[in-house]
């Protein structure tokens, strides 16, 4: 019997496992102690594996290509694959990665951010979600270290975790991505 969502559930490995098996390592970029990858990389990767992937640039209810609490901004973008989107949202940040403040957010700084963006909603579907996890080799090459078991360490502060604010991580994603939850 034919399960649409089984038969969504099989295709959504088949995109994680085959984009999840791409070394990333040659055209990763470092800016101080972060490893980025090439948006532009990213997208060609996506795209010569699945040409009908597409991607959204969210827009406010103004029509501005970001959102705002008044104090800061950020983006909102989301990529398509074989009908599955992983959205990711993503604050309008400086050099440092810290928050730009509204009046001195750039149309540069904006675009820079949706590139990031559109890069880690990429990762979402398997593509180089092993350099926002800190690894240095995808899980296809890593395969000799998979019988080693990998301790997390507990969340030490008071501040809750995203996953773990429910209902307020909605209601705080201002704050969160401005840094005042703390």
């Amino acid at each position: 019997m034919f399960n649409p969502i089984n038969q969504s559930l099989m295709q959504e490995n088949t995109v994680f496992s085959v984009l999840n098996a791409v070394n990333c390592n040659e055209h990763v970029e470092k800016k101080g102690s972060l490893s980025y990858l090439s948006w532009a990389w990213a997208w060609q990767m996506v795209k010569s594996r699945y040409p009908d992937a597409s991607y959204t640039i969210y827009e406010n209810p103004e029509g501005w290509n970001y959102f705002t609490d008044g104090r800061t901004c950020w983006v909102k973008t989301g990529v398509t694959i074989g009908g599955l989107e992983h959205i990711e949202y993503l604050p309008v940040m400086d050099a440092r990665n810290q928050s730009i403040p509204l009046e001195n957010v750039r149309s540069v700084d904006v675009n820079k951010s949706i590139q990031r963006s559109l890069t880690k909603a990429c990762a979402r579907h398997g593509l180089g979600l092993y350099i926002y996890a800190g690894e240095d080799l995808p899980d296809s090459a890593e395969q000799p270290r998979r019988a080693q078991t990998r301790q997390s360490a507990p969340n030490q502060s008071n501040t809750p975790l995203p996953d773990q604010a429910g209902s307020g991580w909605r209601q705080s994603r201002s704050q969160y991505f401005s840094g005042t939850n703390q």
